[in-house]
């Protein structure tokens, strides 16, 4: 009997979403399963869990930067076209059946930008190998993603350093 693979989403306002689906990936090549990571919104700077991946397992972890960095920054022309590429690239590695976990990360904007529709995203999510395990990240998950999902987790937020002013620290938030 086959594995049926999980569809798991971390979600809301606080920070660790990406954080939980990278520890779901680290599990998972771990234990010799094949990963792939797609980050959705996240810029082309190196950050400590992709020199982590890289170097710790090569050639069954793929990590794959198809953002362009913080949205609100740019023109949402580059941000279309680089999530649309990102899109393209996931729908392609999805239906491969070659990964045994993929990780979406930030997935949730391209659907509450109005990028990609909710419908296309759940519809290539059913076309998926049965044994393959997505992991989707991003604040606002759509109403039809959270239904589809096996296991949807909020993140809230109480308390938070940037709230002080406090920037992002290496080693703590990349």
């Amino acid at each position: 009997m086959a594995i049926q693979g999980l569809v798991i989403i971390n979600t809301g306002h606080g920070k660790g979403k990406t954080t939980a689906a990278f520890g779901q990936a680290l599990r998972a090549a771990g234990q010799g399963l094949k990963v792939c990571i797609i980050q959705f919104i996240k810029g082309q700077a190196t950050t400590g869990e992709a020199l982590a991946f890289t170097s710790a397992f090569p050639g069954q972890v793929e990590l794959h930067l198809a953002g362009t960095g913080f949205t609100w920054q740019q023109d949402m022309e580059t941000v279309k076209a680089a999530a649309l590429a990102g899109w393209q690239l996931a729908r392609e590695k999805i239906l491969s059946d070659a990964y045994d976990l993929i990780v979406l990360d930030e997935l949730t904007y391209l659907i509450g930008f109005g990028l990609v529709p909710e419908e296309e995203v759940i519809t290539l999510f059913r076309a998926r190998p049965q044994r393959l395990h997505l992991v989707i990240t991003g604040r606002d998950a759509s109403q039809g993603l959270i239904e589809y999902a096996d296991l949807v987790t909020e993140m809230r937020a109480i308390k938070h350093p940037f709230q002080k002013g406090v920037k992002a620290r290496k080693g703590i938030e990349f």
